[in-house]
């Protein structure tokens, strides 16, 4: 997936790298300052300041002194792995496969993000449903020297569709409308992976995973199954500064993926991503996109689990050596609070329009820690902020303002 890298096209730090490819991304970018103080890179005099209780703070941007890029991240070569069992095991039941295959990608996330982040580990936090109707593990990262904050969260549930829960589902789809009916009293199942990931470098962008299956069936009446059942998911990415061999990449790995199940599935998800990740209030998409499906339905249940295991693995190859080649570059104070402002447009997405976090806070029961995972450690909302003409932050919210064909 090699593409050509452009000089400084993001930031007062811009990028010098190299061609991009899986093993080039894995080096640190060479990053020469132009405009701009680089906080962190002063003298060690003014690297630190004083806190109140008299404790010493390091100083913004000083992490990216102690950080280095890993010789190789985990769990990128997912087509060349062997398979695990749930994967080949075609007679046990679907829903059983895909909470096995879920648990089994949080596990391999985890383990690629923490090869970058040398302060901290996961905070694996199991919990159950006060009802009995299911659990779920948070792995959680907070304030470590890459990552700001990271949530890979998985939950296996069932419950009863509320009146609103149902009325949603029929409201998106015809189909669905078709075979669920109003006014009827339905029961659900969904086993899923949530993923949102802020690093703490301005210009390593934010990423969103998510993958699930859904199971409706009529109350009290699981034995004769699912009245119907579909996959739904895809990834995204949302920088703060646009770097665009890193956007191309990211789209180029999720497309590799799509067409080895479906040509049709990379233009179709792809444009399904930019028009629902979109802050309507704000003419802009949430971030430069990626893939979006629901409802699908459309090959075999054994079909679609197979491209759900391979595009949900995807995930790893295509954001984690993003982050490895940017976590190092030197930032100032101008570029966090830009990257703060981004991240308070994200929060408004996650909070307004999200259907998981809608459909997750109409649920009795629900654990609102984890729904409310997604939301970044900080933001901030300046009054009529306005980039200045020419400059990085213009050309990244130019780029939100309009879509464009990644992958080609």
């Amino acid at each position: 997936y090699a593409t050509a890298s452009k000089k400084g096209s993001a930031g007062s730090a811009g990028a010098a790298a190299s061609g991009y490819s899986l093993a080039s991304c894995l080096g640190v970018a060479a990053a020469t300052g132009t405009a701009g103080l680089y906080l962190g890179t002063r003298a060690s005099a003014d690297n630190s300041k004083q806190t109140v209780s008299g404790s010493i703070e390091p100083r913004l941007g000083s992490e990216v002194s102690n950080l280095k890029a890993p010789a190789a991240i985990p769990n990128t070569d997912y087509e060349n792995e062997p398979k695990p069992a749930y994967y080949t095991e075609t007679s046990q039941p679907m829903h059983e496969r895909m909470e096995a295959f879920v648990l089994d990608l949080q596990d391999r996330l985890v383990t690629a993000l923490e090869s970058l982040e040398p302060s901290k580990k996961f905070l694996r936090d199991r919990w159950e449903r006060e009802d009995g109707k299911g659990y779920g593990i948070s792995c959680v990262m907070q304030d470590g020297q890459v990552f700001e904050k990271a949530g890979v969260n998985v939950s296996v549930i069932e419950g009863t569709l509320t009146a609103g829960q149902l009325k949603s589902m029929r409201d998106r789809n015809p189909q669905t409308a078709k075979k669920l009916e109003a006014g009827v009293d339905y029961d659900f199942r969904v086993a899923g992976v949530s993923v949102v990931v802020h690093p703490r470098n301005p210009y390593a962008p934010t990423a969103h995973k998510n993958y699930r299956r859904f199971e409706v069936y009529k109350k009290n009446d699981k034995e004769a199954g699912p009245v119907m059942a579909w996959f739904g998911g895809g990834a995204d990415l949302t920088p703060a500064y646009l770097f665009e061999e890193d956007v191309k990449y990211f789209h180029q790995t999720l497309k590799h993926a799509c067409d080895a199940h479906d040509p049709s599935y990379y233009p179709r998800f792809k444009t399904w991503c930019d028009d629902y990740f979109t802050n309507v209030h704000r003419g802009e998409t949430r971030g430069l996109g990626g893939i979006f499906f629901d409802d699908l339905e459309d090959k075999s249940p054994e079909e679609l689990f197979r491209f759900a295991y391979d595009s949900g693995n995807s995930f790893i190859r295509a954001y984690v050596p993003i982050v490895a080649r940017r976590m190092t570059m030197p930032y100032s104070l101008r570029e966090r609070n830009w990257q703060l402002i981004r991240r308070g447009h994200y929060a408004e997405f996650n909070l307004v329009y999200d259907r998981g976090t809608k459909f997750g806070l109409m649920t009795p029961g629900a654990r609102i820690e984890s729904i409310l995972m997604s939301l970044p450690l900080t933001a901030r909302w300046e009054y009529m902020n306005k980039p200045e003409p020419g400059s990085p932050e213009e050309k990244l919210l130019k780029a939100v303002h309009t879509t464009a064909d990644w992958a080609e």
